[in-house]
């Protein structure tokens, strides 16, 4: 599992390396201490300062590494807690596998908690979005139905015009068998999600503030 976290973390770093991670002013302030206490102090991996000194060479400036070092070790020892694996794991961040192995013993068993967690209710989210995206699609769809059978009812209309209506009559009904379809589909999953967020919060409601 720590492998698949650092891999994923590798990736995640290569994304935040494609942003500037310093202003002008922070690299001109030259506050290499600070910048690496809050560098650990949020987990990020040592490559992090990498990204700085990017950011920084379009102004002439380069890092102090022993400064940044020093303070970051100092940041990743209020990072690498058992509270802060709760935390972290809770909303979803990426660990890069930044903690030294004693202190991984008590934060990686609190993030996967926490994570695990952030799954189950991410679960329900996604369902009810899901729930909410075919509801809607299905009244629409009604609508529409309902607007075309009166279209069909109206006078003056050729043999040709009537089919065309009838056409799209059947394709609206047809869209409308889909779209309950997903709502029912939908609905199993947030069933399902539900029951998984209760068990796991069950689980873990007498270690962690659930």
């Amino acid at each position: 599992m720590r492998r698949l976290l650092i891999v994923g973390g590798v990736a995640a770093a290569a994304l935040l390396g494609s942003c500037s991670t310093m202003s002008k002013d922070e690299c001109l302030a030259g506050a290499w201490g600070e910048k690496g206490y809050a560098d650990g102090a949020a987990g990020y991996p040592v490559t992090r300062l990498d990204d700085h000194a990017e950011a920084c060479a379009k102004y002439q400036v380069a890092p102090n590494p022993a400064a940044y070092g020093s303070a970051r070790e100092d940041g990743l020892r209020t990072y690498c807690t058992f509270q802060r694996g709760w935390i972290e794991g809770r909303e979803g961040n990426t660990y890069y596998g930044v903690c030294r192995p004693d202190e991984e013993a008590e934060f990686l068993p609190a993030y996967h908690d926490g994570l695990r967690l952030h799954q189950v209710e991410a679960a329900v989210e996604t369902a009810e979005s899901a729930l909410s995206s075919a509801t809607a699609r299905i009244d629409d769809r009604e609508d529409k139905l309902d607007a075309k059978q009166r279209e069909l009812r109206s006078d003056g209309l050729t043999d040709e015009e009537r089919q065309r209506i009838r056409d799209r009559i059947d394709e609206v009904r047809g869209e409308i068998r889909e779209a309950r379809r997903n709502a029912r589909e939908a609905r199993d999953a947030l069933d399902h999600a539900e029951w998984d967020r209760v068990r796991v919060r069950r689980e873990l409601s007498g270690r962690y503030p659930v």
